[in-house]
């Protein structure tokens, strides 16, 4: 079921098609489930990121949560399929919120993060 935020939220998403993703490690597990801590830079606080990253999680069907960090970048953690992380990076690359303009996206796999029964956001 669409919102009716859904056009003003995908406006913005071709803002940032030349941000960076660096990954810091491999993903060397065969597992199921991935998981990922990630680290977004750029104008992305106090513009709708972290709650267009929500929408965007749940829309795409990761675990996990989002909140902002005292250095004005956002990090996340999420938990689902290696095909929906990959497509939960790339919604984050690009900028799920309009207003936010993202520069890099750091993504390190990390199986100890600890699984969520949703996505959540804080701070």
């Amino acid at each position: 079921m669409g919102s009716i935020f859904d056009g003003f939220f995908k406006k913005g998403q071709e803002n940032n098609e030349a941000a960076e993703i660096e990954y810091v490690n491999e993903n060397n597990e065969n597992l199921e489930k991935v998981k990922v801590s990630i680290r977004i830079f750029g104008t992305v606080q106090g513009v709708g990121f972290r709650f267009t990253t929500k929408q965007t999680a749940d829309e795409i069907g990761v675990t996990g949560i989002v909140r902002n960090e005292n250095d004005g970048s956002v990090y996340s953690e999420a938990v689902g399929t290696s095909d929906q992380i990959n497509q939960f990076i790339e919604a984050l690359r690009k900028g799920p919120s309009p207003a936010a303009h993202v520069d890099k996206v750091v993504v390190e796999f990390d199986k100890n993060i600890e699984e969520k029964s949703n996505f959540s956001q804080s701070n």
